[in-house]
């Protein structure tokens, strides 16, 4: 079982940044695709970013390149979200999900949608003000 706990949520201006954190415990990190999801008041949840733990492919959802980016320190089987030019469509609880895959394909090249996650944490929320 994998727990996954994000930190890092906050109240920002707009063309702020924040940082999210998501620590994850219980398996091994190697081998997983791990993604941040958001989901605002409303609306349906939504991939933000992934990457591959091996080798470290990302994908990102086009309203956010070029602002965002995911990494990981595999050392400390933590995945971040630096997320730069804040807008207020942002604004949403952001999740840290993860499943295993084994080729960087089925975390990066193929459609990854909600419920291939099975491991989710618990959320944070990012407000972010005009």
């Amino acid at each position: 079982q994998v727990r996954l706990v994000e930190s890092g949520g906050g109240s920002v201006q707009a063309g702020g940044s924040l940082r999210l954190s998501c620590a994850a415990s219980g398996s091994t990190y190697d081998g997983y695709c791990m993604g941040w999801f958001r989901q605002a008041p409303g609306k349906e949840r939504e991939a933000v970013a992934r990457i591959y733990t091996v080798g470290g492919s990302t994908y990102y959802a086009d309203s956010v390149k070029g602002r965002f980016t995911i990494s990981q320190d595999n050392a400390k089987n933590t995945l971040y979200l630096q997320m730069n030019s804040l807008k207020p469509e942002d604004t949403a609880r952001y999740f840290c999900a993860g499943h295993f895959a084994s080729s960087s394909a089925y975390c990066i090249t193929y459609p990854r949608a909600s419920a291939d996650f099975p491991y989710w944490g618990q959320g944070t929320q990012v407000t972010v003000s005009s």
